[in-house]
């Protein structure tokens, strides 16, 4: 059959096809949920170290190290692996472990409290306040006791915990704060870097952060026995006086030049990489304004948010299960979307071991039943988001 006459006898399904995909808009095109803010820059970084000899303990770790503590305003600053490596590290260094009490949040990552685990510490977990989403202040003093040595507050999507009330209640139970910062570099509470407000802080550089250095993470803190025994331990415990000598029990927690070469880069464009997180942010606040059936996460006057991941709160007339219903319809139309978070107590294994149960932690648990996580990153468009958006109120 001639080539023109193939293209006669295609004409009909080809118009149906055209008319289909007009129909359908943005679905024929996802929109993922985060993706990385990565430039040329940060290839030529990487590449470069590439082409030395120094893939892993050589000079680029310091440098990075370097460059965020003066960043964050700390003395000392301690690459490793991953936040939640990091994490584990600052349990380790505060000798908490059996028998030991550490209070946190449920609405959170599962690291910031499996790092309690990990010393065989118990998480003691405190409810949430129900606009900042954050561990509620008001509810730690009765969470403490006589074995309770720790708090682990999480800045929730880059909002800073109301720092001034915590270290408070840890200067007169004599407590250590161990700052989870994972998903707040850049923001600050009344001035001051996150990560900088307790004994230590924690960043993580998995790739839907701010910054990224594909995995990775950052202790930073003004202690120096503090970041001296986090470096020893992440590093298999060496002391410092031989490769094969081993002064404490330690890991492989270390960070490759590659991946501090990449932070390094992101480092140097954390100005403009927030900048266009806020944007997203401030184009998805516009959009959804007047919008009574959604709420967004209070924002205290003290803090300036760096923002992680935008996620909205269904009002309470809906359940769980309407949620889910949304979440699927939304990932259906080619919207990347997410529940965040899970309750960790909930969690199947902490149901197992602690023996919690649906009703523990109230206000954390109608929270979690009613997040949707949207698409957050630098490549949304204004058109983008009206799209999310309009998408979404035609499901609730």
């Amino acid at each position: 059959m001639p080539p023109d006459l193939h293209y006669d006898a295609a004409r009909p399904r080809l118009a149906r096809l055209t008319r289909t995909l007009v129909e359908l808009g943005p679905m024929a095109e996802t929109i993922p949920l985060a993706r990385p803010n990565v430039t040329q820059a940060e290839i030529d970084a990487v590449i470069a170290v590439l082409k030395t000899p120094n893939l892993s303990l050589g000079p680029k770790v310091p440098e990075f190290e370097e460059a965020l503590a003066r960043y964050c305003d700390t003395n000392f600053a301690v690459a490793c692996s991953s936040g939640t490596a990091g994490l584990h590290l600052l349990v380790r260094a505060a000798s908490i472990g059996d028998g030991d009490e550490v209070i946190t949040t449920p609405f959170s990552f599962i690291a910031s409290a499996n790092c309690i685990l990990m010393e065989r510490a118990t998480p003691v977990f405190v409810d949430v306040d129900a606009d900042t989403w954050n561990i509620d202040p008001n509810r730690i003093e009765q969470a403490v006791t006589k074995r309770t040595r720790a708090i682990i507050p999480v800045d929730v999507f880059g909002q800073v915990v109301d720092m001034d009330a915590i270290d408070r209640i840890a200067k007169e139970r004599d407590l250590r704060v161990i700052e989870d910062s994972c998903e707040a570099l850049g923001s600050r509470y009344r001035g001051k870097p996150a990560g900088s407000l307790g004994h230590a802080g924690v960043f993580g550089f998995y790739p839907n952060k701010q910054l990224t250095t594909g995995e990775g993470g950052m202790i930073v803190t003004d202690d120096v026995a503090v970041a001296e025994s986090c470096r020893a331990m992440r590093n298999q415990g060496r002391d410092g006086t031989g490769w094969l000598a081993h002064g404490q029990m330690g890991f492989n927690y270390r960070m490759s030049d590659i991946n501090a070469a990449l932070g390094i880069a992101q480092l140097g464009r954390i100005d403009e990489i927030m900048a266009e997180r806020s944007r997203v942010y401030s184009l998805y606040r516009e959009r959804l304004a007047g919008e009574e059936r959604v709420s967004l996460q209070h924002v205290s006057p003290d803090v300036d948010v760096s923002w992680f991941v935008f996620v909205v709160r269904l009002s309470d007339e809906y359940a769980e299960a309407d949620r889910n219903r949304i979440l699927r319809l939304l990932s259906d139309r080619g919207i990347g979307c997410s529940n965040y978070f899970a309750p960790i107590h909930l969690q199947p294994f902490y149901v197992e071991r602690f023996g919690f149960k649906p009703g523990d932690f109230p206000v954390c648990e109608a929270l979690a039943a009613r997040t949707i996580a949207l698409p957050f990153h630098h490549e949304l468009t204004e058109a983008n988001v009206e799209f999310i958006c309009d998408e979404l109120r035609t499901m609730l």
